[in-house]
């Protein structure tokens, strides 16, 4: 295991310079002038010069390339040209209220999609079954942006029961910290309930068609002990794959999400940075999102071994 491991570690490195380059790349090439945005529409040609220089923005692309993983090497990510703060900084400063929504996101969709695909699976092609898909298909399908403009008109403009927008670090106020994050945890938890609700489900079939499914219930256990001792326990090891990649998208930030709710975390960080340029920002976010994704999918793998005793890794 040790070994699959550090192989594994070092497998990420690749991975990460490929996305590192292809980001530089295409930020590098999109219409906009960065310097704009930093000296404003008409600046004086000779601070131009100066701050393209201080920048390093003079520089051939593959030299700016080049001195960026290098200070990456280093620990130093850069600096925002925008805000003139470390890009690490910004990425912690904003990462409590990612790795709460993420939480409170994975909590509440797995507590509605593990029952739901339990019972779907168990209960095939019943009256529950299609009633449960049909609002599978409803939370999958639909955009989150609009669910969350869905929400926020139902339940803050006419029921006036949540706020539709903001923030309150749980240090300041723990309750209202609570109340603003109804909302967005909502809005990501209904389509991750959904997903995890059709993959289990499907995994649970294949399951209960298994021999060793119908000889227990041949044996005369109850259906409560062979769904909690033997499907479900088999179920859950194939359903890890999507709850990793789910848990990824929510730690590289849920943009869209955030940006509606004023929800100031890593997406909300990333998709300011994008409108104003500040390329230094997005590219370390990005690599924050790339680490985050690979580190849980091996975290995934070793929990595989953990939950069957048949995978090993050489």
């Amino acid at each position: 295991m040790a070994t699959y491991v550090i192989r594994r570690i070092f497998q990420m490195v690749p991975v990460l310079l490929i996305v590192t380059f292809i980001v530089f790349i295409i930020f590098r090439v999109i219409p906009g002038d960065q310097l704009m945005f930093i000296l404003g529409s008409n600046p004086d040609p000779e601070t131009v010069k100066i701050v393209s220089n201080h920048l390093g923005l003079d520089k051939p692309l593959v030299t700016q390339y080049f001195i960026w993983i290098t200070n990456i090497m280093h620990g130093d990510f850069g600096t925002s040209y925008i805000k003139n703060t470390p890009v690490l900084d910004l990425i912690i400063d904003k990462l409590p209220a990612t790795l709460q929504l993420a939480m409170f996101s994975m909590i509440l969709g797995t507590i509605i999609g593990i029952p739901a695909g339990i019972i779907c699976g168990l209960k095939h092609n019943s009256w529950i079954d299609i009633f449960i898909r049909t609002f599978s298909f409803l939370g999958f399908s639909i955009p989150r942006y609009w669910l969350a403009i869905l929400i926020v008109i139902f339940f803050s403009l006419n029921l006036n029961l949540i706020p539709p927008a903001g923030y309150v670090p749980f240090t300041e106020n723990f309750l209202k910290n609570l109340h603003y994050s109804i909302l967005p945890t909502i809005t990501l938890a209904l389509p991750i309930a959904s997903e995890q609700m059709r993959f289990l489900r499907s995994s649970m079939l294949d399951v209960i068609r298994q021999d060793y499914i119908r000889t227990a219930k041949a044996k005369g256990l109850s259906e409560f002990y062979i769904t909690n001792k033997h499907a479900l326990k088999n179920a859950v090891i194939p359903f890890l794959t999507i709850f990793g990649l789910q848990l990824g998208f929510l730690l590289g930030g849920a943009v869209v999400v955030e940006q509606i709710t004023a929800w100031p975390g890593i997406g909300w960080l990333t998709l300011q940075s994008i409108n104003l340029r500040d390329y230094s920002v997005v590219q370390g976010v990005v690599l924050f999102s790339a680490f985050a994704f690979l580190t849980i999918n091996l975290l995934v793998d070793i929990l595989y071994t953990l939950l069957d005793p048949r995978i090993r890794y050489q």
